[in-house]
């Protein structure tokens, strides 16, 4: 639990009187958390200034292995130096599954520059943040994930991917069999396991506003408590930590790839946003309906909210990286599975890669914009980093919407669906994001994209070189 005054240096040691140590993590760009533990002592002595953190975790993928190109950040001509890492303070918590043990967040900057580095991830989405707060703004977020749970069968077997180095996926059991969404009597037959999560999210301080099942085997959904659009990135990340250690307890591996079966939809992770003033009030509303709007979807829809909306949809095909950034996201977004998978928008309409929640269907003050696209297998600081990123260049240039948006009880690809199709692949996604003209570019500079589409490279090259279970049941006797 978070405590109730602010965290500083000056109250740090009456916090930790009675503990020995405090653990740290960062994020990687893969959303990862890397950390470790460390003595009182340390913590006290690099809890203003700093201390250094090896760069490779910027310069291997998830399974730590280094890129197969070498990127700036980390590699083996800088000796994979160290980079800061700089505690966040107001990110303290205390985990209560590892005996209350002090926890921290940590941001990476560059040793050279004292900058935030490129790629940190709390780093980028905070660069955008300052361009609202310049204008006095701020910004608003929530999210939801969706994920599979297994049960981890076999004894002597500690984990789902031990088990899976031996046996086929189909042979990993789910949690509970067949599409039950929202039922009440489900989560009673791991009712332990089920309120434990919840539990532990609100003492982690990753309070959850709804949790239920989805329709799926052994699918729950979270919907994490709408928050500042930083510290909901940060409750986002550590929402997934809560959950893969929970989960260890009952034997029962959580899954937050985009697409873990064949003809089941996959696990979103749909995210809301909506613009403040420094007191609150939210931008996107419109104070009195506009009675002759561009479109009726957008009658209470203010001109900042239409200028973030076409923001959004301009700039949308050329971030899906940051949405959508493994091979597997993109078997989620294919037509006929709930998932968005072209440039489209409309009210309250669940079809589209952005809905629109207004009036009156919510308050005026619950006005905001759901974007679909991402699966849970995002990292949520990139997520909102990239719709913040956009959005807010729309409202910079003023930017018209583009498209109209869906019909009422159309899906994409009908007849008043006329956005662009959303990429099929990675490689479409990548090469589009890091072209010279790209809008990534623009928002997010030279140093960002070239650094991230390196590591999303890597990951389409080990895909291309792979051998799957398809190809060998398919080949293996016919040809």
């Amino acid at each position: 639990m978070a405590p109730s005054e602010p965290v500083t240096a000056a109250n740090l040691p009456q916090l930790l009187e009675n503990d020995n140590s405090v653990k740290l993590a960062g994020v990687d760009v893969d959303g990862v958390l890397r950390g470790k533990l460390v003595s009182k002592k340390k913590f006290l002595s690099v809890a203003t200034t700093g201390f250094g953190f090896c760069s490779v975790v910027f310069g291997w993928d998830m399974h730590d292995m280094t890129y197969f190109r070498e990127l700036k950040i980390s590699n083996k001509e800088n000796g994979y130096r160290d980079l800061i890492a700089i505690p966040d303070l107001s990110s303290f918590r205390r985990i209560p599954w590892e005996n209350d043990v002090p926890f921290f967040l940590v941001s990476f900057y560059d040793p050279d520059t004292n900058e935030p580095l490129s790629a940190c991830p709390r780093g980028l989405l905070n660069s955008q943040l300052k361009k609202l707060e310049a204008k006095g703004c701020g910004a608003m977020a929530g999210a939801e994930y969706e994920f599979f749970q297994f049960k981890t069968p076999g004894e002597g077997t500690s984990s789902a991917a031990g088990f899976l180095r031996e046996n086929p996926p189909h042979a990993l059991p789910a949690l509970t069999e067949g599409m039950f969404g929202y039922s009440i009597t489900r989560p009673v037959h791991n009712k332990d396991y089920y309120y434990d999560i919840f539990n532990s999210c609100a003492k982690f301080d990753c309070d959850l506003e709804g949790w239920h099942t989805e329709s799926g085997p052994g699918v729950f959904e979270a919907a994490l408590e709408y928050g500042e659009i930083g510290q909901m990135a940060d409750r986002a990340s550590l929402f997934k930590y809560v959950v893969k250690s929970v989960a260890t307890k009952y034997g029962i591996q959580p899954c937050f790839m985009a697409k873990p079966k064949y003809g089941l939809p996959g696990n979103s992770g749909h995210t809301h946003f909506s613009i403040v003033d420094k007191d609150g009030k939210n931008l996107l509303a419109r104070d009195t309906p506009d009675s002759n709007p561009p479109y009726p979807d957008v009658a209470q829809l203010s001109d900042l909210g239409r200028h973030f909306l076409a923001g959004i949809l301009e700039g949308l095909p050329d971030i899906m990286p940051m949405l959508a950034p493994t091979i597997n996201s993109y078997k989620r977004l294919v037509e006929n599975f709930w998932a968005p998978v072209t440039v489209s928008w409309g009210l309250e309409h669940r079809a589209a890669s952005v809905r629109l929640i207004a009036p009156p269907t919510c308050k005026p003050g619950a006005t905001r914009f759901e974007i679909r696209v991402p699966g849970a297998d995002a990292n949520p600081y990139f997520v909102m980093a990239a719709i913040l990123a956009i959005g807010w260049r729309g409202v910079e240039r003023k930017l018209e919407i583009p498209c109209q948006p869906l019909g009422k009880g159309e899906d994409v690809g009908g007849a008043s669906d006329k956005g662009a199709r959303l990429a099929k692949s990675l490689r479409e996604a990548v090469d589009r994001f890091s072209r010279p003209d790209s809008i990534a570019r623009e928002v997010f500079g030279d140093d960002f994209v070239d650094h991230y589409s390196g590591t999303r490279e890597h990951e389409i090259r080990l895909w291309e070189e792979a051998v799957t279970d398809w190809e060998l049941k398919r080949y293996i006797e016919t040809v």
